[in-house]
Formats: C-alpha cells, sequence, structure tokens
C-alpha cells in the first residue's frame, strides 16, 4: 500500500498546495483536541493522494500533539470521518464495525477511542493505546457458544507495527521500541491473579523492564467494560498487581541477592573448589534471582536445591 514516505520533498505550506484539504483537517482535530468534550469539528473528505502526499514530519506532528490532548476521541472521529485512518491506518480502520463479546453492538473502534481517552497523555501510551487492538480483525473467532476470541491478537498486532506502521510513521527507536512493548504486552497485566507467587509477581515486573509503568497505566485504561461490577474487579486487580510489585521491590532493594557464605556452602556439597566455574554458578543464580527465577535472600539451602535441581543450567556434574 502506498504510504507517506519521509523521502518525499518538503511542500511550502505558506502558499496554497494540493495538500491544503488535509492539513486544514489536521489544524481542527488540534484544535478540538484540547476542548474537553467537545464534539468532533465537521470536516472535509480529504481524497486519498492528498493524504499520502502530506510530509510525514507535518503528520506525526500534528497528530502528536491530538493524542496526548484532553479530547483525543473527537480528535480520532474527525479524522476518521476525514479518510485520513482508512487512508494511512488501515490497520486501525478494519476495528470500525468489528464487534466482540463485550462491544458487540458497538464496536471494538468505540473501544479503542475510550481506551486512548482514559490513558494517560503520555505520547507512547497514546500510541499504544491507539493500535493494543489492531490484531484483532485477523484473529477474530466466532466460538460455538456464540463468544467471541482474538487468540494471539497482541502478538500479531506488535508483529504487524513492526513489520508495516513503524517505518510508515517514522518513530524513532524508543518509542517505537515502547509502542512495539505496549502493543506485545497488553494482556499481561490482566492475566494477574491474587495467587501469583512472590517470584511470579517478581518474574513479571522484572521481564517487564522500565516498561512496567506506562503498562500498568495502558492495562488501567483498557478497562471499558459496561458492567460496573466488572470494571470495579478489573480496576482493582492492577491496582493490586502495581502494589504488590511496589512493596517487592522495596524488600529486594534491602536484601543482597545471595547469602553469605554461599560459596563455602557450594564447595561443601558439590566438591567445587574457589575457581572460575564457582564463579560461573554464582553469576547463574543472580542472573535468575534477577529475572525472577528464584528468589533473593534465601538461605543457602535454597540455592543448594535449586542447584541440584537443574545441575545442567549451573554446570554441575
Amino acid at each position: 500500500m502506498p504510504t507517506p514516505s519521509s523521502e518525499m520533498p518538503s511542500a511550502d505550506l505558506t502558499t496554497s498546495t494540493p495538500i491544503d484539504a488535509a492539513l486544514r483537517v489536521l489544524d481542527a482535530v488540534v484544535a478540538v483536541s484540547d476542548e474537553l468534550d467537545a464534539p468532533a469539528p465537521p470536516v472535509e473528505r480529504v481524497p486519498a493522494e492528498i493524504w499520502k502526499a502530506v510530509p510525514v514530519a507535518t503528520l506525526r506532528e500534528k497528530l502528536d500533539a491530538a493524542f496526548v490532548g484532553r479530547n483525543p476521541e473527537a480528535a480520532l472521529d474527525a479524522l476518521e470521518a476525514s479518510g485520513m485512518i482508512a487512508t494511512l491506518m488501515p490497520e486501525v480502520q478494519a476495528l470500525v464495525g468489528m464487534g466482540d463479546s463485550e462491544w458487540r453492538h458497538k464496536d471494538v473502534w468505540k473501544h479503542t477511542k475510550l481506551v486512548v481517552k482514559q490513558s494517560v497523555p503520555r505520547l507512547e501510551v497514546r500510541w499504544g493505546a491507539l493500535l493494543h487492538d489492531i490484531g484483532k480483525p485477523r484473529t477474530r473467532k466466532l466460538e460455538d457458544d456464540g463468544s467471541v476470541t482474538f487468540y494471539g491478537h497482541a502478538e500479531l498486532g506488535a508483529s504487524m507495527f513492526r513489520r508495516r506502521f513503524r517505518a510508515r510513521f517514522d518513530f524513532d527507536r524508543d518509542l517505537g521500541d515502547r509502542i512495539h512493548f505496549l502493543i506485545l504486552h497488553h494482556l499481561r497485566a490482566s492475566q494477574y491473579e491474587p495467587s501469583w507467587t512472590d517470584s511470579a509477581v517478581r518474574r513479571f515486573y522484572k521481564q517487564m523492564g522500565d516498561g512496567l509503568r506506562d503498562l500498568l497505566d495502558l492495562s488501567r485504561a483498557d478497562i471499558t467494560t459496561k458492567r460496573p461490577e466488572k470494571r470495579r474487579r478489573g480496576v482493582h486487580q492492577i491496582s493490586e498487581l502495581g502494589k504488590r510489585i511496589k512493596t517487592l521491590r522495596t524488600d529486594d532493594e534491602k536484601l543482597p541477592p545471595l547469602p553469605k557464605g554461599l560459596g563455602t556452602v557450594l564447595t561443601d556439597v558439590f566438591g567445587i573448589p574457589p575457581s572460575k566455574k564457582l564463579g560461573d554458578i554464582r553469576k547463574q543464580l543472580e542472573s535468575d534471582v534477577e529475572d525472577g527465577t528464584l528468589e533473593a535472600g534465601r538461605d543457602c539451602d535454597y540455592y543448594v536445591a535449586a542447584i541440584g535441581a537443574d545441575r545442567a543450567r549451573y554446570g554441575v556434574d
């Protein structure tokens, strides 16, 4: 599909040009994005070839400003009415009119706009909110009981963003990586259960790394159910996960990853003298603590048992 390209010559926006119609739409979208609860402004339908001629830098500047405004729903409605989304974001246009088990009478586009509105106004989170469900149309399946499933839509959506969307809108490395991360992992926090062990919670937050804050913010915004009790449970679930992560992080900062005297114990139990091999075993244990596979600050017997249960992993004969 032809797309806007950063290789296109820059347009002189101070004189009348073929892209003026698109620029008028973009200016109207930016203006309404700052007017809380205002309806979408009336905009003209702009031909696809004009949208494709808008320089990427101009397009991104306007879209970024609109998406972090107080009224992104109206901005998105105007963009959809103008034909911009159908032309330059067909992956998003495919959500319009597509129902699911929760929004079967409204469509996923309504859900997406609400997620954008409810999300914190950070650029990476707003873009992630807009694109988090783009894998749904291609994974939609109607089950025998009448329910609708979208198995694998997060993974497919992340792949679609990486292969098509990222270059089309010229995201820089950091922003592009974060948006991809949010699409890929947007379901992870909602899978949390109170029965998760501390090790499982540690593993989760360490795997999410510095994207954790954005992910939790997007997960809260992704709760758009019309059922009050279901919404309450969803919000509580994300809140409880956040509190457990905060508590465990505080505890972990107080604890050394491995107990004192562990090297001596490993030598006694496994017959490994102080050596590079013993150092490598300790490094693997520290790595496993860091990623949440093992808990920090346990007694020596805990780590001896872990090594004994997987000797090959730790290089113990």
